[in-house]
């Protein structure tokens, strides 16, 4: 009798340790608590908060903690509207599951294949499309011109969107959730993730070129990031990607520009006024903000 050899073996053993991760992965994400997610949201804050003074790429000349605080209120608010719909999400992952509804549902793919398919797709629907759809559209625009007008563009600006902002986005990823026909399991994965990426994409902070243009290629890293926060017109409107860059790439939406060139804000707004609450609160409805959307 042939005996395998040590190849079969070795992939034996990848594939095992390979389905074991993601049936631990997905049986923790399948039960996590509101508290773990909180707790995911504020340790990357943190994370990258230190990181910031450890590594910073702009040295603003700013009240880092006053900064913070509009930031952090509008963080509140999305986090707000997240939970308040979180029901919704769960019940849209739960019925296309039981109903064969989606991709993944039609494929009957493993976890595995789930995470490798779902995953991209999810951040295409849930943060691609919606991001480029609230360019376009003049009525969403000037909803997503609150997270514009930070002209100190750092970790904290990551979560911050407008009330109604925040509920459009998460409409979509109820829609991102239908189609891919995700369990439970991958959708909160999927937003752990996009969480901590949009802290790290906005993070002011300094990577290595070599480390930035290699991680460049697969996700969304702060120097591509930072050309979408430039003040004009039209690397405003490149670079929606939030987790993979690939779709940016894709759709011609890609572009480059010296860090050192970008003016953080939009020339259309006041920027003194980038920190005041009832002006950014009200910004939607101002009709004295004009726009060429």
């Amino acid at each position: 009798m042939r005996l395998p050899n040590a190849s079969f073996f070795l992939f034996t053993f990848i594939v095992g340790n390979h389905t074991a991760m993601f049936q631990s992965v997905s049986s923790y994400f399948a039960t996590i608590s509101s508290t773990h997610r909180s707790m995911i949201l504020a340790s990357g804050l943190c994370f990258f908060w230190v990181l910031e003074w450890v590594l910073p790429l702009c040295r603003f000349s700013y009240h880092k903690t006053k900064h913070a605080l509009l930031n952090i209120f509008f963080t509140l608010t999305t986090i707000l509207v997240n939970f308040s719909l979180a029901w919704a999400l769960v019940a849209t992952s739960d019925w296309a599951v039981a109903n064969q509804v989606g991709l993944v549902q039609w494929l009957g793919a493993s976890a595995g294949i789930s995470l490798l398919i779902g995953l991209p797709l999810l951040d295409l629907v849930g943060a691609y499309w919606v991001h480029s759809i609230e360019h376009r559209i003049k009525f969403l625009w000037k909803f997503h011109m609150v997270h514009h007008a930070d002209t100190y563009v750092d970790v904290t600006t990551a979560n911050r969107h407008h009330p109604g902002e925040s509920l459009l986005r998460a409409g979509f990823t109820i829609l991102a959730t239908l189609l891919v026909g995700a369990p439970v399991w991958l959708v909160l994965l999927y937003q752990s993730m996009s969480v901590v990426a949009t802290q790290f994409n906005h993070a002011n902070i300094q990577l290595p070129q070599w480390l930035d243009r290699m991680l460049g290629w697969v996700l969304v890293t702060p120097n591509m990031h930072r050309v979408h926060h430039h003040a004009f017109r039209p690397h405003t409107d490149s670079n929606y990607g939030n987790i993979f860059s690939f779709w940016d790439r894709l759709f011609g939406t890609h572009k480059n520009m010296s860090v050192e060139n970008i003016e953080y804000g939009l020339d259309v707004l006041d920027k003194t006024k980038h920190n005041d609450f009832s002006y950014q609160l009200g910004l939607p409805f101002n009709k004295n903000i004009k726009t060429d959307y």
